[in-house]
């Protein structure tokens, strides 16, 4: 008999309440560090039910990154990744003001990126070619038609692409990824939205030397 509307609407809350509690739980103690008993504590099911819903503790690993990156897709939204929605410029500061809310918002995915992206792994090389290598592809594609556009070349500064990505990764995840020190050294908390909108007019001033590019996305 196939399970109700309302049966299935709880397994899939189940489902997301696991995936946010591990993804969560990998990024602050890695995938080592990581148990699937605490990771069902946290999300009050029944241990039994990782392995039923996703098999091994490598497969949960998986899941909760794909679900990551789906957020961040749907963060970024297709108008920033058309190639006729607008210039170059613009379309490069409407990603930089996304991506700066969406790891504001969601600091376990700086966290997890860090883990993951310092060690010579196979977790590492998977989630390289399958969703860090789109991303980048995808800000090369905006970097390379923003430095192409007149007058450009000044704030780029003409840095190969990988240069430029690091930059930008680094320049806009990093006062979230500290957040405790932020705020011990400056009393400023960078998770206040108005401390966000400014990080972003920081980042597209620094890349595209005009902060108010964008403001509207």
């Amino acid at each position: 008999m196939p399970p109700t509307a309302s049966q299935a609407e709880s397994r899939d809350s189940t489902r997301e309440r696991i995936l946010d509690e591990a993804l969560r739980s990998f990024a602050e103690r890695g995938f080592d560090g990581s148990s699937t008993r605490a990771i069902a504590s946290r999300a009050g099911v029944n241990q039994g039910l990782i392995p039923y819903y996703f098999g091994t503790k490598e497969t949960l690993w998986r899941e909760a990154v794909d679900r990551a990156f789906a957020r961040l897709d749907e963060a970024l939204g297709e108008s920033v990744r058309s190639a006729d929605a607008a210039s170059g410029r613009e379309r490069l500061a409407v990603l930089i003001r996304r991506y700066v809310r969406f790891v504001a918002g969601n600091p376990e995915f700086v966290m997890l990126m860090n883990e993951e992206g310092k060690r010579d792994s196979e977790r590492m090389r998977w989630l390289s070619d399958t969703h860090v290598r789109p991303v980048w592809q995808a800000l090369t594609r905006l970097y390379e038609s923003a430095r192409s556009e007149a007058g450009l070349a000044g704030q780029l500064g003409g840095f190969a692409s990988p240069h430029f990505h690091y930059l930008f990764v680094g320049a806009s995840a990093a006062i979230f990824h500290q957040a405790p020190e932020c705020r011990r050294i400056f009393g400023v908390d960078p998770c206040d939205p108005e401390v966000v909108e400014t990080h972003a007019d920081a980042l597209v001033g620094l890349f595209l030397g005009d902060a108010e590019l964008g403001r509207d996305a």
